[in-house]
């Protein structure tokens, strides 16, 4: 088998100073929020927890959500 031979992959951008000057650090993590969110802790009925992780992904959003409206509109 040859050796490899960068000169046979040139699809690939040189990486020279322009190239190295245009790129940006890479951001790992959520994003910011407008509004952060607080970890808490609290205590469920096991039904009511079962039911709501069964609604399938983004349930503790979709419960956050609630609760934001339900407090906007003063009921709780």
């Amino acid at each position: 088998m040859d050796k490899f031979d960068p000169a046979n992959h040139d699809d690939n951008p040189p990486l020279d100073a322009a190239f190295l000057a245009g790129m940006k650090p890479s951001r790992r993590g959520r994003p910011k929020l407008v509004a952060p969110k607080v970890e808490v802790k609290i205590r469920l009925d096991a039904q009511t927890v079962k039911h709501l992780r069964g609604t399938g992904p983004g349930w503790q959003t979709r419960v956050n959500a609630l609760l934001g409206r339900l407090v906007a509109d003063g009921q709780i």
